[in-house]
């Protein structure tokens, strides 16, 4: 009975494999080394010249990137020797679709004193992004040319928030509260 039991436990424990010692003496491989051919002797493009004064052999191989004889700069067959041109090949798209945007033009004096006007007599009405789609600019070209006064700045962003609280008073409790934890996340950033 313990015999059986201490069989049973050692032939789990037996190899199914080939084990990895031991390993052939060197130079006794099972395959021998892999000789590679000479790339001189079997290319077919290659002359062979034995020379038989000095018991040689010459063996000239034109390299594979010889130009056709055909071929020539001032007309390659090779589209990758053609110099390049606009015409020719159309280039590849855009990575980014702002690129195919052009410079907005600079805008006159009269255009600009205009910008200034509006922007004075009703900054809520003419903001930023209003003056620049009607001008064709940028809105930073439009806050530098035209900026606002300090005392009307300071009531904009009063109106600004009280109209932020107004939204933020009909929030429900769960996004109040989520909003309250991710600005005190903030403070300790």
């Amino acid at each position: 009975m313990l015999g059986q039991r201490f069989v049973s436990f050692i032939r789990p424990l037996t190899r199914a494999y080939a084990p990895k010692w031991p390993r052939p003496k060197p130079g006794t491989a099972e395959r021998p080394p892999y000789r590679a051919p000479d790339p001189l002797i079997n290319n077919p493009s290659a002359t062979v010249t034995p020379l038989l004064d000095e018991d040689l052999t010459f063996i000239h191989r034109p390299p594979p990137t010889a130009p056709s004889p055909i071929s020539y700069t001032t007309n390659p067959i090779s589209p990758l020797l053609k110099p390049f041109s606009q015409t020719s090949s159309a280039l590849p798209p855009l990575l980014r679709p702002s690129a195919e945007k052009s410079t907005p033009q600079r805008l006159t004096a009269e255009q600009i004193a205009e910008i200034r006007r509006l922007r004075a007599l009703d900054p809520v009405k003419w903001t930023r992004g209003r003056l620049a789609k009607k001008f064709e600019c940028t809105q930073q070209f439009v806050a530098l040319v035209a900026a606002t006064k300090k005392s009307t700045r300071a009531k904009l962003i009063q109106r600004r928030d009280e109209e932020h609280a107004a939204n933020r008073a009909k929030w429900s409790e769960k996004r109040s509260l989520v909003a309250a934890i991710s600005q005190k996340r903030r403070q300790y950033w």
